[in-house]
Formats: structure tokens, C-alpha cells, sequence
């Protein structure tokens, strides 16, 4: 329930805004003069505050700018009988998001609050989103008949609003195909929101799913809107879903059958319209069976499930992929190619980490080649197997009388590449646990996302 806080100093107007913002569903307390006012809303901050211009101790302007300092995001109105040109300017400029001039119907007033919580709403997708924005790594490039396939299906599941599972090894693509049929959807002027379900703990995931209430647990020291409301009208990606624990596993299936839930330590119930897309490099089939993926989740997931194939399975789109990278890497200087050496070992290549180590690959290659032509003399450097080879490429150790600790930063700088940052598959080649391979990682220093 949204909490909306009034500061007016005549009684009636308090009482009359109160009733009317009560019944409209608002949670509203009332304070008579500026200084309350500013206490009130410091100490239990409200989503709306609607200030009068004029009070005792403190004016509604200075309120809404002390408000400001604290809270920039905070929705403020401001109302007044005494209005001006000059005053509406003034407040706006200080941070107001509306200005009611007195007396006003009770209709205006509802209709200017729903306005102020759909741009708050607005703004924290923006926010999100820009936060979550990054550059695509690759494209649904390929001519192979497995990609053909793949985008066909991507085509006709886009136009309906069916729950996707996208399985497939780690650097694939599978959020690049995620993507794509949002884009291509009905939806695609909502937002795309995405969660890696393997990035955080249980209790933050369920938090970042859902949102909490201020108070929930320690450290909510202020509501938090969920992914899930953040998604709505639009797509919600769970990235590596096969992560989710059991308890998670139930709460999400709750939201998949009845697109509705509660924050964290919150009673009311928020409905929402999103359409799911799931991602894994895990067989959930497997999963369910012994026992550690719910079984009517999966099949809640699985109404069109898509396979991306590996890089291994379609080796003839290697020469599309390569030239679509060095078509995105032209603003590293003048245009280059591949010699036909060089493309004849990217084929012969098994590439474990899929797209996304070519990616990085041509990267390399383009920055350390000079000429216009990349000969296998650049490829050679990135210790890239004979055409010969066809299991994964072995580690390779630093020069002589290095320390102990600089081999072991080089094994893991290796492994995270050759999984194409996949820390979990990283983890299993080194022999160890996944949180023994994030201790080393901090370490060392080495960005966890490394080679991604």
C-alpha cells in the first residue's frame, strides 16, 4: 500500500485529504505544520508527500528542499491558496514533481498522484535498465541448419505470450535469443528486465524478485521495487534458473500460475503482467529427477523450450561469426580479415566456450595484428590449438621462476576464459568448489565476470 504523507496546517483540509486518500487506497498520516512534516517524513519515509506552501515553522518550500536532500527520488506536490506564477516556478525547480493550486476537486487531486507514482514507476525501470544495459556480444549469426531452425522457432513463439526455457552451454547465446524474442513480441515497447539467478543469495534473490518493504530484514532501510513489477508489460529473463534453491523454486511457480505475490515482509498482493523467459546450461530433466529442480516448475517453464547448439555443432558458421566480429570491431582502427590459415584453425577448434571465447578470440587477434590481413602468427599468441586438436586447449604455464601464486592467477585467468566466464564450469575444471574458486578469484584481484 502506498504511503502518502499531508502536511496542511487547517484541520479541515487535512481531514478532507485524508478521508478521500484513505478510501482511494493510499495509506495517509497528516502532519500540521512544516517542522512535523519534515521529522515525519525523515524518520518513515513516505513514497508521496503532499506540502502545503504556507505553514508555521517551516514553509512547504523549504520542506520540499531539505526532502530533496535526503530523498531526490521522493515524489513531492505542492499546494497552495496563496499561488503565483513565481511560487509554481520556484517549487518546481526545488524538486516538485506537481503543483495543485487551492481549492482543488478531490478527482484532480487522484488523478495528479497517479500520475506521480506511474513516472516514479517510469523511472525506476530507467534506472534499472541502464543500469543493466550492455552492448550485444553477438547476434543471431549463422546459416547452419540448427541456427535456421533456432530462429524459426524464435520467430513464432515471439508473437505469443508462452513461457520460453532456453537451454544450452554457457556462451551460446541464450540471452541473445531471450532478447531477440522480446524484441520481435508484442512487448517489445515494455521493458526487458533480467536476473541471474546464480549471481545472489537466496534471501537476496528473493528480494531482487520480489522487493521488500523497509524493515524486512536487516539492511532494508527503504522499500525496494521487485524485477517482477519492474518487468510488468513486458519480459522478466531468469537467467541460469537450474541455480534457484527449493524454497525459491516454490515462490516463483506460485508467481507462474497466478502472476502474483507479495514483497518481502509485505502483506499486500501485487499482480503483474509478465511474460517469463528461463535460461540454463543445466538439463532440468536430470534436475528434476534427482531430485534438486521441482518437477511442476519445470513443466510450468518448458511450454516451448528452445536448445541453442554449441559452436562445435555448427562449425560452418564459424566464418559468418568471425565476420560479423570484425565488422563490430572496425573502431579498433582499419578494417582487417582472416587468412584462410587462420580460419582453417578456428574450425578445427572445439571451442568450450562456445560464441562468446570466438568473440574474445577475434578481439585479441585484431588488437595485436598490424597488417590488414590476420595471419597465423596472431593467432599463435593466444595459444589456440593445431587443427589437429579438438579437446579443449590445455593450460599453458607462465615463463620460469614465476611464484607459485602468479601460476595459480594463471590458472584461473585460463580457466575463466576457456568457459567463457562460466564460474561454476571454471570451478570444475580447477577441481574445486565453486565458493573455494570465488575466494581465489578475490584473491587474486580477478574480476569475476573476466572473460565474458
Amino acid at each position: 500500500m502506498r504511503r502518502i504523507l499531508i502536511a496542511d496546517d487547517e484541520a479541515n483540509m487535512r481531514w478532507v485529504l485524508e478521508r478521500a486518500l484513505s478510501k482511494a487506497g493510499y495509506d495517509v498520516e497528516t502532519a500540521e505544520d512544516g517542522q512535523l512534516a519534515l521529522d515525519r517524513a525523515l524518520a518513515e519515509r513516505p513514497d508521496l508527500v503532499l506540502v502545503d506552501l504556507k505553514m508555521p515553522k517551516l514553509d512547504g518550500l523549504s520542506v520540499l528542499r531539505k526532502l530533496k536532500e535526503h530523498y531526490p527520488d521522493l515524489m513531492i506536490v505542492m499546494m497552495t491558496a496563496h499561488g503565483s506564477t513565481a511560487s509554481a516556478i520556484e517549487a518546481m525547480k526545488a524538486g516538485a514533481h506537481d503543483y495543485l493550486m487551492k481549492p482543488f476537486d478531490v478527482e484532480e487531486l487522484l488523478i495528479t498522484i497517479s500520475k506521480a507514482f506511474e513516472v516514479e514507476k517510469l523511472r525506476e525501470q530507467v534506472d534499472y535498465l541502464k543500469g543493466e544495459v550492455q552492448s550485444n556480444t553477438w547476434q543471431l549469426v549463422g546459416n547452419s541448419e540448427v541456427m535456421q531452425k533456432v530462429q524459426h522457432l524464435v520467430k513464432r513463439v515471439a508473437l505469443t505470450p508462452a513461457t520460453v526455457l532456453i537451454q544450452g552451454e554457457s556462451g551460446t547465446g541464450k540471452e541473445l535469443v531471450a532478447n531477440a524474442i522480446h524484441t520481435l513480441s508484442p512487448r517489445v515497447e515494455g521493458p526487458f528486465i533480467r536476473v541471474n539467478c546464480a549471481a545472489l543469495t537466496e534471501t537476496l534473490l528473493e528480494s531482487e524478485l520480489f522487493g521488500h518493504e523497509k524493515g524486512a530484514f536487516t539492511g532494508a532501510h527503504a522499500r525496494k521495487t521487485g524485477r517482477f513489477e519492474l518487468a510488468d508489460g513486458g519480459t522478466l529473463f531468469l537467467d541460469e534458473i537450474g541455480e534457484l534453491s527449493l524454497n525459491v523454486q516454490a515462490k516463483l511457480l506460485r508467481v507462474l500460475q497466478e502472476r502474483t505475490f507479495e514483497r518481502v515482509g509485505g502483506e499486500k498482493t501485487i499482480k503483474v503482467d509478465v511474460r517469463i523467459i528461463a535460461a540454463t546450461n543445466r538439463d532440468l530433466l536430470k534436475e528434476t529427477q534427482e531430485g534438486r529442480f521441482r518437477e511442476d516448475l519445470y513443466y510450468r517453464l518448458s511450454v516451448f523450450p528452445i536448445s541453442i547448439p554449441p559452436l562445435r555443432e555448427r562449425q560452418e558458421d564459424i566464418p559468418y561469426l568471425a565476420e560479423h566480429f570484425l565488422k563490430k570491431l572496425r573502431n579498433y582502427g582499419h578494417s582487417k580479415r582472416l587468412g584462410s590459415g587462420v580460419l582453417n584453425q578456428l574450425m578445427a577448434y572445439s571451442w568450450p566456450g562456445n560464441v562468446r571465447e570466438l568473440e574474445n578470440v577475434i578481439e585479441r587477434m585484431v588488437i595485436i595484428s598490424s597488417g590488414t590481413v590476420i595471419g597465423v602468427d596472431g593467432l599463435s599468441a593466444f595459444n589456440t590449438p593445431s587443427t589437429k586438436e579438438k579437446g579443449p586447449c590445455p593450460f599453458v604455464l607462465p615463463s620460469e621462476g614465476v611464484s607459485l601464486e602468479e601460476i595459480e592467477k594463471s590458472f584461473l585467468q585460463q580457466a575463466m576464459e576457456q568457459t567463457g566466464g562460466n564460474q561454476s564450469q571454471a570451478a570444475k575444471r580447477l577441481g574445486l568448489s565453486r565458493h573455494a574458486f570465488l575466494y581465489r578469484l578475490e584473491k587474486y584481484g580477478i574480476d569475476p565476470h573476466w572473460g565474458i
